[in-house]
């Protein structure tokens, strides 16, 4: 993995190329390149690092109107120019780009040199193109669906050859692929960021599905050859909503659109007659709703912590047991798929290869699923019965932010909802109605305060390690916040409940390790002051995200003050400082922010 763009048309195919390719930077990758086909034969260009770099490595002329690219984000082999794709056959005839794994790469490799084939990376990629090239099939659509039958694993290809330079064939299985319809010319991609300057109508390939692209149109098909008739849906995604405008960085920008994200969410789902919020998106009739006995939150990373939280807010508002798992981990355990647990898939790209892995898991036994996703039209989105739409807005930086946010709101309209169908009175669903209209306010309350957040953070930035702490409410804000220093600033950070410092961690407690301590205004905040007290009874140095009013004036304490809500909902704003800490202290390091080292937007491989 990680990008992939392809054109078929009239002009010239290395300016799109490479256009969509640093559209696509965002998604974090080590290598890029190009294959363009011409009047005599193939120019493959490949380059470690950025794709400004491949764009200088180009001829001068390079003048082939059908191409591939892609941006590597390593998976088999280091960083070298001879692991970046495309890869070629021998004979340099067939070129491929591929995101995903081939899990049995190690067998086809083997294979192949005994056969006498020459291996010229260290990837699972290559083999695709050899055994591509070594098909007696008559067309590239057959030699590939004869290879899809030798390999096991997930990818989306994008595939040419020089014998048949009036086509790019394409595949997809467990990783997304889009096909972008214009006129007189076509494009393929991994992420519609790459085609929204050029188009607005797309095809999503479904698992399973090839197609032939040409400058004229498409055909989509099945692994069978039967024809699946896609039909292009436009898309709503513009160019500028991609760009920077004007701020240092995605990030930066992200945080900045939190309160415009937040009432974009909210508009239209609150409902003031009865108290409750209106999700018609879920597909379930109350007298459905009402028949789950149990709620299972499955996300990976940012979505699994806040997972954690709209269990939190499930449990409190609608008095249903739940709870969230990585949904990484689900498939693997055997889990019991019940039919009175409503499941709950958590994704901003809608892409995130092991959440879709376990939905399709639930599906298959036959259980119920929504999902909770950003992005209109993803996998995630089309898999699962119903949904909230996240409604933030593109999310370029690597580190989730408005998105995130808007997955706490969202979570909190379904608490709010189910509560409502169950014992949470009329008074109390208005009361969480006016604590949700407050929210976007509230938001840019604390991002006006930056500048205060901003000096704390550069003094975290010097420590090599954190601890974040919270208890109950807080705990998943603890990890999260966590995750965010870690990811972008790569600080050491770790998080625990609150009661369990005592019982091993107080041990690494010194003063050079930061204890960044949640600590709302609620019915646990006598016992969380007593924690911050232990730590700076051990020399330890405390940063309290926390209410004004609280009453934390103790030597060693720093606070960060968040406006007060409902204790319901005030994790969704304590959570919004640990964004602008864990920012500001990369910024303080020099760091790639949008970037991180090692990691990618949207994960779509196990």
């Amino acid at each position: 993995m990680c990008g992939i763009v392809g054109y078929i048309g009239t002009e010239a195919a290395a300016p799109f190329l490479i256009e969509g390719l640093a559209r696509l930077e965002y998604r974090g990758y080590d290598s890029a390149g190009i294959a363009v086909l011409g009047t005599n034969g193939t120019t493959l260009v490949r380059t470690v690092g950025r794709v400004r770099a491949l764009e200088a490595a180009l001829p001068k002329r390079l003048a082939g109107k059908v191409g591939i690219g892609h941006t590597r984000w390593a998976t088999h082999g280091p960083v070298a120019e001879r692991n970046a794709h495309p890869h070629s056959s021998a004979d340099g005839r067939i070129s491929v780009v591929h995101n995903g794994i081939i899990d049995n790469a190690a067998n086809l490799r083997a294979s192949l040199r005994a056969a006498g084939v020459t291996l010229a990376s260290d990837t699972d990629t290559e083999v695709i193109a050899h055994l591509i090239a070594r098909s007696e099939a008559e067309t590239l659509e057959a030699a590939l669906l004869e290879t899809l039958g030798r390999i096991t694993g997930t990818y989306a290809l994008a595939v040419v050859d020089s014998r048949h330079p009036d086509r790019i064939v394409v595949a997809r299985s467990g990783s997304p692929l889009i096909i972008g319809v214009g006129e007189k010319e076509m494009f393929v991609a991994s992420d519609v960021a790459a085609l929204v300057r050029h188009t607005n109508r797309v095809v999503h390939l479904e698992d399973g599905e090839l197609a032939t692209v040409t400058s004229s149109g498409f055909r989509t098909f099945d692994r069978a050859a039967n024809e699946t008739d896609r039909v292009p849906v436009e898309i709503a995604v513009a160019a500028e909503d991609l760009e920077l405008s004007g701020h240092e960085h995605y990030m930066l920008k992200e945080m900045q659109e939190q309160p415009a994200a937040a009432e974009t969410c909210l508009r239209g789902r609150l409902d003031e007659r009865f108290a409750t919020a209106r999700l018609d998106g879920l597909g379930l009739e109350p007298r459905e709703l009402r028949s789950f006995r149990r709620v299972k939150i499955l996300g990976c990373g940012s979505a699994y912590y806040v997972g954690q939280l709209g269990a939190q807010l499930i449990e409190e508002l609608a008095r249903i047991p739940a709870d969230a798992e990585p949904a990484s981990e689900f498939r693997y355990r055997q889990p019991i798929i019940e039919h009175d647990t409503l499941y709950v898939a958590v994704s901003q790209s809608g892409e995130t290869a092991d959440t879709a892995f376990a939905v399709n898991e639930i599906r298959r036994k036959g259980g119920r699923v929504i999902g909770l996703v950003n992005v209109v039209g993803s996998t995630i989105a089309r898999e699962v019965d119903g949904g909230i739409y996240l409604h933030a807005g593109p999310e370029v930086a690597v580190a989730s932010t408005k998105a995130l946010t808007n997955m706490g709101l969202a979570f909190a309209l379904l608490a709010l909802h189910l509560g409502r169908l169950h014992d949470l009175s009329h008074a109390d669903g208005q009361r969480i109605l006016r604590g949700l209209k407050a929210i976007p306010a509230q938001i840019q309350q604390i991002l006006d305060a930056e500048g205060e957040v901003a000096a704390v953070a550069r003094r975290i930035a010097s420590a090599q390690s954190a601890f974040y702490i919270g208890r109950v409410r807080g705990f998943p804000v603890a990890r999260e916040g966590a995750q965010k220093l870690k990811e972008i600033s790569y600080v050491h950070a770790e998080a625990y409940q609150t009661s369990e410092l005592k019982h091993g961690p107080l041990a690494l407690i010194d003063e050079d390790m930061p204890t960044i301590a949640v600590i709302p205004d609620d019915e646990l905040t006598e016992r969380n002051i007593a924690a911050a007290e232990q730590v700076l009874a051990r020399k330890g140095r405390v940063l309290a995200i926390t209410h004004e009013g609280v009453g934390l004036d103790l030597p060693g304490v720093e606070s960060i003050e968040v406006p007060k809500n409902e204790p319901e909902l005030d994790p969704i704003l304590l959570t919004i400082p640990t964004q602008l800490l864990a920012y500001h202290a990369a910024l303080a390091l020099g760091h790639d922010i949008d970037k991180p080292r090692n990691l990618a937007k949207s994960v779509t491989v196990e």
